[in-house]
């Protein structure tokens, strides 16, 4: 028999007479007034006594009481494999009509059609791929159906030439087809990449810089809003979004979705069928992102849910992760995020995201960057498969002034992906000022880390930036974007941490470019640290009103700056060798 603990459902604590005794010793007013937590009541207890400072010794006795509790039996539905004989050996092989393009480029997204079979149900019933082949490089691109007989497989070429394919199914009709493809090279910059250990780049080796912000459900939100939402983006310095693919039920995220992922059987869902309409829409979106040079950092699970798609079972959960792999996997502007707060899914354990990282690895033919995002537990981010740390603050105050300890713990990118929310809301991660937000992302910048905005100031409409998008209302991002341009003026378009004798931090690249931050402090002077036989230009920086004085004079090393006596000043050393 299992019993309730930290991982149960707060929801189905609720359920229970004696869990909500149990509860009341802990969370009184989540048992009194549950409305007011909405979406929150979907997260395991643990995590909503963590995100309310609940005291451990109270936590400790809740959890004693919630140890002799019966928790629900679960069943679990078993896998649908692909149906072998689909089709019987009266239909020809290879005989669907295809449509697959002569010509493609390096980078941009080729897509082969086929008009096939729609009996029983093609989502379960026919597995699809194809084989690239181009000299020694072989890769495996999987296919999905897309409804109403339609087959697409999609394949971002990374190399010029002349790619062979061919078709394997379990349909007859969509097996065996044989093609060639001439692919040209282009100027695309192709999928985001790690470089240089703790950086980005684009695959043809162009610098990249993750500027992050947070959009959960803004695809889930009414055509007029999504728009905006876009205008607004190209307004901004942003390139990068995370963004959720289910739907999202949490405080001010009350609406219903026009479209879901699945079709309904009864007043279920039924995870053997695909809305193929709902895909498409995001895809429309994820494309209309990369026409703004934006990331679509794809959140694949997420714990905010009222509709069930949070406990699918393994296998729907399974099939789930492959269809939408591979309907997105060609996109050039993807990363994957295993999850958002993994660790506040109930009905996932490590074995699970690990079993999903190697579904979404296998499936990916392009390699697209993956990590897993934490709520109060820190993932394991050595993991092989894991390209770069997706990290959520781990103390209210001081998370950025950890990140260089993190790049040398974890040996890949830091990304700090909630840093906490400038905004005005009733809860510690809604409610920075924008100046906190701002030394948050110069901190974490100059300690060789980067960083995801957000923005949640409350609205009569429940139309926050963060969940739904919009319009920017906050004093942040225009900020984020001018210490954004400051990165991209360095020699290298990068940062790296500058680890000398200094209070404060200093990134760059050491000895020609260097960003010094105050932070909290307001010095009234400094004393310049470079080489002799060296001289710096000086820029003092005021990160607050983004202007930059640059002094008349050079300086060379021992020589004192004098600064504005105000706190959030930065100073620039432009640094060149004293000819001889």
């Amino acid at each position: 028999m299992l019993f309730m603990d930290e991982q149960t459902k707060t929801r189905e604590i609720l359920e229970d007479e004696a869990g909500r005794n149990a509860l009341r010793i802990a969370l009184p007013e989540v048992v009194d007034k549950p409305a007011k937590f909405g979406g929150a009541l979907e997260l395991p207890i643990g995590a909503l006594a963590t995100v309310f400072r609940v005291k451990e010794s109270i936590q400790a006795k809740l959890w004693e009481r919630l140890a002799s509790i019966p928790a629900k039996e679960r069943t679990e539905p078993l896998p649908v494999k692909p149906n072998e004989d689909y089709e019987g050996p009266e239909v020809p092989t290879a005989s669907a009509a295809i449509s697959a393009p002569a010509a493609g480029k390096v980078n941009a997204t080729l897509e082969i059609v086929l008009g096939g079979p729609r009996h029983d149900n093609p989502f379960t019933d026919v597995e699809l791929h194809a084989n690239f082949r181009l000299g020694d490089i072989e890769l495996r691109v999987g296919g999905f159906y897309d409804g109403d007989g339609r087959y697409v497989i999609r394949f971002l070429p990374p190399k010029p030439g002349t790619w062979e394919f061919r078709t394997l199914s379990t349909a007859r009709s969509l097996d065996g087809h044989a093609g060639t493809i001439t692919v040209e090279p282009s100027s695309a910059p192709g999928p985001v990449r790690v470089a240089e250990t703790f950086h980005f780049a684009y695959a043809n080796g162009e610098v990249y810089r993750p500027v992050g912000t947070t959009l959960y459900a803004w695809t889930h939100q009414s055509q007029e809003l999504q728009e905006q939402t876009l205008e607004t983006l190209e307004k901004s310095a942003f390139t990068k979004v995370r963004m959720c693919v289910f739907p999202k039920a949490f405080i001010f995220n009350d609406n219903e979705p026009e479209l879901y992922p699945f079709n309904r059987d009864g007043d279920t869902w039924d995870s053997s069928r695909f809305n193929p309409a709902y895909f498409r829409h995001l895809e429309k979106r994820i494309r209309d992102l990369e026409d703004l040079g934006i990331q679509a950092d794809v959140i694949l699970f997420h714990p905010y849910d009222r509709w069930g798609f949070q406990d699918l079972g393994r296998a729907a959960d399974d099939r789930y992760l492959r269809y939408v792999v591979r309907r997105l996997a060609a996109f050039p502007n993807v990363w994957w995020s295993l999850a958002n707060e993994y660790d506040f899914m109930t009905t996932k354990r490590r074995d699970d995201w690990e079993r999903f990282a190697q579904i979404v690895t296998d499936e990916d033919h392009a390699d697209h960057l993956l990590s897993i995002h934490n709520g109060t537990r820190m993932y394991d981010y050595s993991a092989e498969w894991a390209t770069h740390c997706s990290i959520q603050k781990v103390d209210y105050y001081k998370t950025a002034e950890q990140v260089t300890d993190m790049r040398e713990q974890w040996g890949k990118p830091v990304v700090l992906d909630e840093i906490g929310y400038e905004g005005d809301l009733e809860y510690e991660w809604g409610s920075l000022s924008a100046v906190e937000v701002v030394r948050r992302a110069w901190e974490t910048t100059l300690r060789g880390g980067y960083y995801t905005h957000g923005e949640t100031y409350y609205d009569d409409n429940d139309v926050l930036w963060w969940a739904k998008g919009g319009q920017l209302v906050g004093q942040s991002a225009e900020r984020i974007a001018f210490l954004d341009r400051l990165i991209g003026e360095s020699p290298t378009g990068r940062l790296e941490p500058i680890l000398r004798m200094s209070p404060t931090p200093i990134g760059g690249v050491e000895g020609k470019y260097e960003l010094h931050y105050q932070g909290y402090s307001q010095h009234r002077f400094q004393t310049i640290d470079i080489a002799e036989g060296h001289t710096a230009q000086v820029d003092l920086i005021d990160t607050w009103a983004m202007t930059i004085e640059t002094l008349p004079d050079t300086f060379t090393a021992g020589q004192r700056i004098e600064l504005p006596v105000r706190p959030y000043m930065a100073y620039r050393l432009r640094i060149e060798r004293i000819a001889s």
